[in-house]
């Protein structure tokens, strides 16, 4: 590593940064500075007042920790260096008693990380510097005070003594002399407490509070190397997806003093409203103070309103320079400030967080008024923000609250779909649709959801899980109704037969039972006992939403249309923007209660002739929800795939069977009267009957087996149902006045023969539907593309599908050839935590396998039939990072919960931006 290397820039050195041949434009800036240093720098450049500094880079910091944490070559020399020249410009000395200068050292990532890594303060300050500045100041109180909140940051950062029995000293002090508050210390308590402080040091680390100032800098500026490899930071950077390998610089900067009194102040605050957008100065301050006592909330803090009464020529220079940020970033800016004896310094500006409703508003009032464009609107607002606006939430301030009212967390799993719901815990898919219809709130818990579930998952307000994944069977449908998921809480030990659920708290058991309040954040995966307080959202009120979202249209090239299998989702997902159905499920049809027990006997049925005879009673249920779905997307195309699963699932698990069974047996020993023994005898027939059939429909790998075009081919006049019963509703509704696109979509192909096959069916009920109806319709005959063989065979199978729709939760399963559930159950996130898999396949399509099978199918499949519409209709559809990759490929539309219509919306013109 070369010596010659340049580690250290004085903030006035900006020009230099930019010349270096690694810069090509702000970004790397940002990257090398960090954000808080790039801004630093950027605010002097434009003669701000900002006190004089240097910054080491993240280079360095990768340097220090990639080589058994040394200082790289030179850099030290540099340091020393350039607080030589920060002594020049203030006319100070660092560590002069006479007249000493103090500085700060900060962190500062390229992207701003709140509170997850080191700051120390007042560096310089020790006991030659401290007694040199009371001379100068006359101030004693302001010094001690000084020193020991260097002394108490120092300990705790620096040298890690736990922060705890320093705040145990200065309330020891406080309750000698019967006050409340730090600030009613005075100059000897601050000077007892610097050496208590300094006993304590050396109590827990066995080595004294170093006197030496640039000792102190040395080891502050290791500290906040240290602290990019923190705990806190880490667990940061991996809940907002920062990657590992940026590190962090160190900025040193000239220390300002907010507490020299009454004339003296320190605040924080954002150009707007960070939690609704609106243009309006927001924060706080504190006059005698610094600015750790805002942050922390050591002191009940001002509005930044009154600052313009108690300090009005401050305020109004304070208020020229944010406006002129504000205008200079083109960005919400979130500033710290001091004011040391009426003189104003500007600490720091950045980007502010915000709120998703702030963000969308800001960005929208920003274009408005001409300061960014539509198209810098869209990518100033995440797709996960447009998500958290659309679902019923809790604030931090009400999770908070219900903790300290006693709502226990009594879990934090798996955020599956997100949004809050607050219910009755029931454990039964029956009694949660019964209660749902009598208008209870209630709350599904099972250890895990199966598809005859779905009538009470419809019903509940949300759903929680012991067992499962983000994509497992609950989430997926949670997503798809937006109901709040929590899935996998391992901690909660679920008795769904005896309709309760216990969780170990502190060495002692809590237990809930059918009926208790819980509340549920499907955004974060928390689970708390009692009902907490939600926020109701309404798309049709949400103006700018609906702006930007109407640029987004304006831009995008990918379309976004909706998974949906009720007219009820249809209608939704047209009022949230879909330009179509690109997944109807036929099967979450038959598993109403009341159409159940038809496809049962349908199943049972061990001729054609009686399993037509049910399908017969299906046909008009079935037309009517297709009619319903048809009049909903009025102009629009619907595809409706036909029946997919393996019969098993509409039927009792065999384990469940067995049971039942061997308790009738028992009681059969009890009943008396003959027509007990016989109304008993009937239904074990009955039991024993079903027992078998499932026996009959078993299949080692039911997922791989008799389901999709190979029901199609073994059970026939299940799919000639399936198909009269669309073709029917489509001329029906066509003959009300309603432009009708129907298409049907073959699940499951892997041999072009197969799709011959269902074609030729198809093609027989069609002609006869038209002849007996004395109209037709135009519909498209189309394949899933789920298995390997489709992909790529996709040039044959495009000899007959007249389009294809990705199902990539299939297709993810069968090409990495593991089960979506017990993979998230076994070894999925150990595979994700350790690096084995950068995230999960499930959740973000693998573009380096499924993805390159996708492609592969779009090239083969346009080489044959070309202009071959396109589209995605697996979860992946509504996952922003997936639908960057079908823009890349050149897929037509992406198809996902009408939930997440909004947010694909957004991903997509997004994705178009970035790649035009």
């Amino acid at each position: 590593m070369s010596v010659d290397k340049t580690w250290v820039f004085l903030f006035s050195e900006l020009d230099k940064v930019e010349a270096l041949p690694t810069i090509k434009d702000w970004e790397d800036v940002r990257s090398f500075l960090g954000g808080k240093g790039a801004n630093l720098f950027e605010m002097t450049r434009l003669d701000l007042p900002v006190p004089p500094g240097f910054t080491v880079t993240t280079e360095a910091c990768n340097a220090y920790l990639a080589h058994n944490h040394e200082f790289p070559p030179g850099m030290w020399d540099q340091e020393v260096a350039a607080m030589k020249a920060v002594e020049k410009a203030v006319g100070k000395k660092f560590g002069d008693p006479a007249n000493p200068l103090f500085v700060s050292c900060r962190s500062g990532a390229k992207f701003s990380m709140p509170g997850m890594m080191d700051t120390v303060l007042n560096i310089g300050l020790n006991d030659e510097t401290a007694e040199g500045m009371i001379k100068l100041t006359g101030d004693a109180r302001f010094v001690y005070d000084s020193y020991r909140r260097l002394v108490q940051m120092f300990g705790s950062v620096v040298m890690g003594v736990a922060d705890e029995p320093f705040e145990e000293v200065i309330a020891e002090f406080k309750k000698k002399k019967g006050i409340r508050h730090d600030v009613e210390l005075d100059a000897e308590d601050w000077k007892g407490i610097v050496e208590r402080f300094k006993a304590l040091v050396k109590a827990y680390k066995g080595q004294e509070f170093p006197q030496d100032p640039y000792k102190q800098l040395e080891m502050a500026t290791r500290a906040v190397f240290n602290s990019w490899f923190g705990k806190r930071a880490i667990d940061y950077r991996n809940a907002t997806n920062i990657s590992h390998d940026l590190g962090t610089a160190v900025n040193i900067v000239t220390m300002v003093f907010g507490n020299m009194g009454d004339t003296s102040a320190t605040g924080v605050a954002f150009t707007r409203n960070p939690v609704n957008g609106d243009a309006e100065l927001y924060g706080d301050f504190l006059i005698n103070a610094q600015g750790e006592d805002v942050v922390a909330g050591i002191r009940n803090t001002m509005p930044i309103a009154q600052m313009k009464e108690l300090m009005p020529a401050a305020f109004d220079e304070f208020m020229t320079i944010v406006t002129k940020l504000e205008n200079h970033f083109r960005d919400m800016q979130d500033v710290e400030f001091t004011i040391e004896r009426n003189k104003l310094w500007m600490l720091q500006t950045r980007n502010g967080k915000r709120t998703a409703r702030a963000a969308i508003k800001i960005a929208v009032d920003m274009a408005n008024s001409g300061l960014i464009n539509k198209k810098e609107a869209i990518g100033r607002v995440t797709p996960d923000q447009v998500d958290m606006l659309l679902h019923p939430q809790f604030s931090a301030a009400t999770k908070a609250q219900a903790r300290k009212e006693g709502r226990l967390l009594v879990s934090k799993a798996v955020n599956a779909s997100p949004g809050a719901a607050v219910g009755m815990a029931v454990f039964d898919a029956d009694t949660a649709a019964e209660w749902g219809k009598a208008g209870k709130a209630v709350i599904m818990v099972r250890p895990e959801t199966k598809p005859d579930d779905v009538h009470g998952m419809i019903a509940a307000k949300g759903i929680l899980t012991s067992r499962g994944g983000a994509t497992s069977h609950a989430a997926v449908v949670a997503r798809q109704f937006g109901t709040p998921a929590v899935c996998g809480a391992e901690e909660l030990m679920i008795n769904a037969d005896g309709h309760t659920f216990s969780v170990h708290l502190d060495d002692k058991v809590v237990e809930v039972t059918e009926g208790d309040w819980i509340s549920i954040d499907g955004g974060t995966g928390e689970v708390f006992l009692g009902q907490i307080a939600t926020q109701e959202p309404d798309f049709d009120h949400e103006v700018e939403l609906k702006t930007l979202l109407s640029w987004a249209d304006e831009v995008r090239t990918l379309g976004v249309w909706a998974n949906a299998d009720y007219p009820k989702d249809a209608i939704r997902a047209r009022r949230y923007g879909a330009q179509g159905i690109g997944l109807c499920r036929t099967e979450h049809m038959f598993f109403e209660e009341e159409r159940l027990p038809i496809v049962q006997e349908m199943i049972m049925a061990t001729s054609r002739a009686r399993r037509q005879v049910a399908l017969d009673r299906l046909l008009p249920v079935q037309r009517g929800d297709f009619e319903g779905i048809f009049r909903a997307m009025d102009g629009l195309p619907v595809i409706i795939r036909l029946l997919d699963p393996p019969l098993h699932e509409f039927l009792p698990s065999y384990n469940d069977l067995v049971a039942d069974l061997a308790d009738l047996k028992l009681r059969l020993q009890h009943f008396h009267t003959l027509s007990e023994i016989d109304g008993a005898l009937a239904t074990v027939r009955q039991k024993e009957d079903i027992l078998n059939r499932v026996k009959a429909l078993s299949e080692s790998n039911p997922m791989l087996g008799l389901r999709g075009d190979r029901l199609s081919i073994v059970m026939p006049e299940i799919t000639e149902m399936q198909v009269r019963a669309i073709l029917e509703a489509a001329i029906h509704v066509k003959k009300e006045g309603v432009d009708v696109h129907p298409e049907i979509m073959v699940p499951l192909a892997g041999h072009v023969n197969e799709l011959k096959w269902v074609k030729d069916i198809v093609d027989r009920v069609a002609q006869e539907v038209f002849t007996e109806n004395g109209g037709s319709v135009d519909f498209k005959y189309g394949s899933m593309i789920e298995i390997p063989r489709a992909a790529l065979t996709a040039d044959e199978l495009a000899t007959v599908a007249e389009f294809y729709s990705f199902g990539t939760n299939d297709l993810t399963q069968t090409t990495f050839g593991m089960s979506r559930d017990d993979a998230e159950s076994k070894f999925l996130i150990e595979y994700i935590e350790q690096g084995v898999l950068p995230v999960n396949p499930f959740q973000t399509l693998d573009r380096g396998g499924v993805g390159k099978l996708v492609k592969m199918s779009v090239d083969l499949g346009r080489q044959t039939r070309p202009g071959m519409h396109m589209g995605i209709c697996g979860e992946h559809g509504g996952d922003p990072n997936s639908i960057e990759f079908c823009h890349m490929v050149g897929l037509n539309y992406v198809s996902c919960s009408p939930y997440r219509v909004p947010i694909a919306r957004l991903a997509a013109a997004q994705a178009a931006i970035k790649h035009a």
